[in-house]
Parts: C-alpha cells; structure tokens; sequence
C-alpha cells in the first residue's frame, strides 16, 4: 500500500542520490587530527554543554535536598518496618 510520500518499501525517487554525487565530508570539528585535538574538543564541548544548563538557586537546591532525605527516611522505615513483619512471619512458620 502506498500513501503520497512513498512506502517504506520503496523510498521516493528523489531521495536516492547517486554514490558519484555524494560529497566525502573533510574538515570541520571533527577534521582534527591526532589523539590531543580530539581530547581537546572534546574538553571544549564539555564546557559548552555546562555552559547550557541551568542551575538551581541556593533555596532550590535546599528544597530539593530536603525532600530527598525525607524521601529516603521514609523508604528506610518502610523497609525496616516490612522486614521485622516478614522477619516474625518466618519465625512463626518455621518456629
């Protein structure tokens, strides 16, 4: 079955370029040659990505803190609280 654009099938005529009119990419970012200049973009795109986000204030990061001990000592004494249940159900069956 085919709809407007083409089947996943067949690709559209258009699409397929031939292998004689590909262009080879060369140079640019990833051009560098050697083991330091890869290392070093690499270090280069790090900061360019810490640049780009976006940190939480001082109250935030309390708040955010707060809740997740809060989380966990609430997880801590579910646990604790299942495991001493489970820990007299075996004590009873097994004696």
């Amino acid at each position: 079955m085919t709809d407007a654009v083409g089947s996943i099938d067949m690709p559209d005529a258009q699409d397929e370029v031939p292998e004689s009119k590909k262009k080879a990419r060369k140079g640019g970012k990833r051009g560098k040659k050697g083991p330091f200049g890869r290392l070093a973009l690499f270090y280069r795109q790090i900061v360019a990505e810490l640049r780009k986000v976006v940190w939480p204030t001082r109250s935030q990061l309390s708040t955010y803190t707060t809740v997740v001990i809060v989380f966990v000592v609430i997880m801590i004494g579910l646990v604790t609280v299942i495991d001493y249940g489970f820990n007299h159900l075996i004590k009873y069956i097994f004696g």
